[in-house]
């Protein structure tokens, strides 16, 4: 027996979907800008700190995976920029288990926290070029009366200051020292807050098009 599911369960489950993945955005850049500002502060120990992060990075994969999900029923360039988003999800739980091991050298640090960072943060700056192709039908293209557009922008924007992050952590094997802590810490506080921004924009674009359209999640 053939069972048909109607456009109205379908947009509803879209809308679920797509709200959960915002939530999961929200709650991960929440607690990384709250990891950075507790690393920047110094006045809590880096266990607290790194389990602040990875508990962050957790939302962030499963904001990821969720987005894949979302993705399976739409175009091709949108799939790619969610599965690009959460391979690099992926990447950067590496590197946060990573930080909880004592011990570790310069170069140990550098290849199993640093180098999987820097892949995902250029993961996420690949997704979000992606999201915002998909947006422009193909091209760079300003779309400032779309909140979907603000929602990629933002993202974008915080994909570059994880990137600038990113490359400030790396350790010099000669001094033992990160490039610029200021930078690491800062940067991170800066662009995971513009992931928890646009994923209140998410969530707000999800709730008013629904409304539109007559239903609610």
């Amino acid at each position: 027996m053939t069972h048909v599911v109607s456009p109205d369960a379908t947009a509803r489950r879209s809308a679920r979907l797509g709200l959960a993945a915002a939530v999961s955005f929200v709650l991960g850049g929440g607690l990384f800008a709250l990891g950075a500002l507790l690393a920047q502060m110094g006045t809590t120990d880096l266990l607290t700190v790194d389990v602040t992060y990875l508990v962050g990075g957790f939302f962030f994969s499963l904001g990821g995976w969720v987005s894949v999900v979302l993705a399976a029923g739409v175009g091709a360039r949108a799939r790619r920029s969610a599965v690009v988003l959460f391979v690099g999800t992926l990447f950067f739980a590496v590197s946060l288990v990573a930080a909880f091991f004592a011990g570790l050298t310069p170069r140990q640090s550098d290849g199993w926290i640093w180098l999987p960072d820097i892949i995902g943060c250029c993961c996420f700056l690949a997704s979000g070029r992606l999201a915002l192709l998909d947006l422009g039908a193909g091209g760079t293209r300003v779309l400032p009366h779309l909140l979907a557009w603000w929602v990629a922008a933002v993202n974008q924007l915080g994909s570059v200051l994880f990137f600038l992050a990113g490359l400030a952590a790396f350790v010099r094997p000669a001094t033992d020292q990160v490039v610029n802590v200021g930078l690491v810490n800062w940067g991170t506080f800066a662009g995971a807050s513009c992931f928890l921004a646009a994923g209140v924009l998410q969530a707000i674009d999800i709730r008013t098009s629904r409304r539109t359209d007559g239903t609610t999640p």
